[in-house]
């Protein structure tokens, strides 16, 4: 299989598995990305999702170009994974564990916490090939590092390593590999000790209220918070403070 979707207790785990192309992703394998996605939301068992690539090479080092621009030329993917993950509101951890460029740098940049091993590096090579990043490239690296050095990314296709990463916020942590899915685990279960209503309300106020003026997004802010307050949940978080004792958490 191109993509190996596994469940661990509340956690999935999505990984790009094709380390012979260094996780490059065919049409197919964005496909089956796409189809992972939808059955990590849908299933209200999963709290958390850690995406990766097999091996140690790669997280995933864009698409695959032979395959996608060169044998089918003119072709559009029949799925892909980015429309999902826009819409997704359950929190997506990426272990990134070697190469990270092209559309594989932007799905981790739809990621919402990111984690490098030592050696990772990251660019968009792009606009090297005549194009330039469809899929969230030049919308999202802009967001989250500062416009200069994003720009000088985009319009050189250059790669800068784990570390400037970690300098300029484009990635949250650097470990050593021997430690980058412990340290993704470790997050994830902390994840999970919260509220899970309330952890997709908060990646639902905050990812749309980035797109909005302050006082629109506060409205928003305001409605989700109502809507939990109506949460068995809620009442539970309360009487679990209350009583001194961890919360029983249902997702209702």
């Amino acid at each position: 299989m191109k993509v190996l979707f596994e469940k661990k207790g509340p956690i999935a785990y999505v990984t790009i598995n094709r380390p012979e192309r260094l996780n490059a992703c065919d049409f197919e394998t964005y496909a089956l990305l796409a189809q992972a996605w939808r059955e990590f939301r849908d299933d209200k068992q999963l709290r958390v999702a850690i995406l990766t690539g097999a091996g140690e090479r790669a997280f995933c080092a864009g698409s695959d170009v032979k395959s996608n621009y060169v044998e089918r030329a003119g072709q559009d993917p029949p799925d892909s994974p980015f429309p999902v993950m826009l819409e997704l509101y359950k929190p997506i951890i990426a272990a990134i564990n070697g190469h990270c460029n092209g559309g594989g740098l932007e799905q981790a940049l739809a990621c919402d916490i990111r984690v490098a091993a030592e050696h990772a590096q990251f660019g968009l090579g792009e606009v090297r090939l005549g194009w330039l990043p469809g899929s969230g490239g030049t919308q999202r690296l802009p967001r989250l590092i500062p416009l200069g050095r994003a720009l000088e990314m985009l319009y050189t296709g250059n790669r800068i390593d784990a570390h400037e990463a970690l300098r300029l916020g484009l990635v949250d942590y650097v470990v050593p590999m021997s430690q980058l899915m412990s340290k993704c685990e470790e997050i994830a279960l902390e994840i999970c000790k919260s509220a899970p209503l309330a952890v997709q309300k908060i990646k639902e106020a905050v990812l749309r209220g980035l797109d909005m003026p302050l006082p629109e997004a506060l409205k928003l802010e305001r409605a989700l918070y109502k809507e939990l307050q109506n949460t068995e949940d809620a009442r539970e978080g309360a009487r679990a403070f209350a009583e001194k004792r961890p919360p029983r958490w249902k997702g209702a």
